[in-house]
């Protein structure tokens, strides 16, 4: 099992120095962490917006490289702001796009990648795991679709993501069950 510094070693070659982000979180705070989170492994933060209208002003004249947008704001919400990405034909409608979200439900996943959202990240999160993120999105292969009303990365592929921290946990329990269980079965035959 490899953890989040196996995975970040193999990917030492990706600079991230010259992406143009943006980040748009309604709260002061968010915007603040998600910024020095970037910042302390060399993104420069090339627009922040505490509001949707704000970033797809900024979006129709400027591309940019990465976006960072948290899921819940009042007005028009990051889901919003992702559609209306992937469906502009004035703005980089093929950007990679992060979520934040500090209460998510299945539902809000779901709501993340129907919008065409490439990864949610849950708050608070760790600077390693935004950074594990953007780099498998950075790496990310998957096509791009256009399926109805729906723009963005193929839904459909399930086994290529990094694991993520509810899998781990599930592994570790899995094999601590296991070797208790080895252990017991041990005891019992030394018992005999």
């Amino acid at each position: 099992m490899s953890g989040v510094g196996e995975s970040l070693r193999e990917s030492a070659v990706i600079n991230l120095t010259g992406a143009t982000t943006m980040v748009v979180d309604d709260s002061s705070f968010g915007l603040d962490l998600t910024c020095q989170a970037l910042r302390g492994f060399g993104i420069r933060t090339s627009y922040t917006c505490q509001s949707a209208a704000e970033a797809m002003e900024i979006l129709v004249d400027h591309p940019v490289d990465l976006l960072v947008v948290d899921c819940e704001m009042p007005s028009v919400d990051g889901y919003e702001l992702v559609r209306w990405l992937r469906r502009s034909a004035r703005a980089n409608a093929l950007a990679p796009v992060i979520m934040t979200a500090a209460h998510i439900r299945r539902s809000k996943i779901d709501e993340a990648r129907d919008c065409g959202a490439n990864f949610v990240v849950t708050k608070p999160f760790s600077a390693s795991t935004l950074l594990e993120r953007i780099v498998w999105v950075a790496r990310d292969t998957r096509p791009f679709l256009e399926v109805g009303d729906y723009f963005g990365p193929d839904r459909r592929i399930r086994d290529q993501g990094p694991p993520s921290d509810e899998r781990r946990d599930a592994v570790i329990r899995k094999a601590a069950f296991e070797a208790e269980q080895a252990a017991r079965v041990a005891s019992m035959d030394g018992a005999s």
